[in-house]
């Protein structure tokens, strides 16, 4: 039983730090990466269709995303799309391919960036501590059934700590990771 707790636990903070990671790489740094537009949706025969699943996205250079649109009708729309998301970018149509340039990101830009990302980095870490204390409730729980015994209490409750102190470093390696990507030139 104590097992099983302690590998819910585990697998609720591995998702932690995966949704941190997924949130901060829709962030854009000095590289560009076709992730950036994973969040953009166009209306494909009435229904929202997320950009990937309609075209081709590929980083061309360093500053500089290429578009190429499956269905050749859709090209005007992906390219509104695009200019009224909150990303602040222009594309433009050069035959089948949608070329996104990506201007470069100012100093007082990166580091507005770097408080988005340490915010988005808290929030993880919160995250992760509700995971330990349902984890510690269950186990509590278990106590107080009398299911198990105080050693076992205690054990159980320094694993569930070990495991959180575990995942917060990866959650905090991962979030200086993205602060050195801004930071690069």
């Amino acid at each position: 039983m104590l097992n099983k707790i302690r590998e819910d636990a585990e697998i609720r903070m591995k998702k932690c730090v995966d949704a941190f990671k997924e949130h901060i790489s829709k962030i854009r740094t000095s590289r560009v990466s076709p992730s950036l537009l994973d969040g953009i949706q166009i209306d494909y025969y009435g229904s929202l269709t997320p950009l990937r699943q309609l075209a081709n996205i590929i980083a061309e250079d360093s500053r500089t995303l290429a578009i190429t649109v499956f269905d050749r009708t859709l090209t005007p729309a992906v390219e509104k799309a695009i200019m009224i998301s909150d990303l602040g970018l222009n594309p433009s149509s050069a035959g089948t391919v949608i070329r996104v340039p990506l201007p470069p990101l100012t100093e007082e830009r990166r580091r507005d960036l770097i408080k988005v990302v340490r915010a988005e980095a808290e929030q993880g870490r919160v995250s992760i501590r509700n995971v330990r204390r349902d984890a510690n409730d269950k186990v509590k729980a278990l106590l107080k059934d009398k299911t198990i015994g105080k050693d076992e209490d205690r054990r159980s409750q320094d694993e569930i700590q070990k495991l959180t102190d575990v995942w917060i470093k990866k959650l905090d390696n991962a979030l200086k990771e993205k602060e050195s990507e801004l930071m690069e030139i």
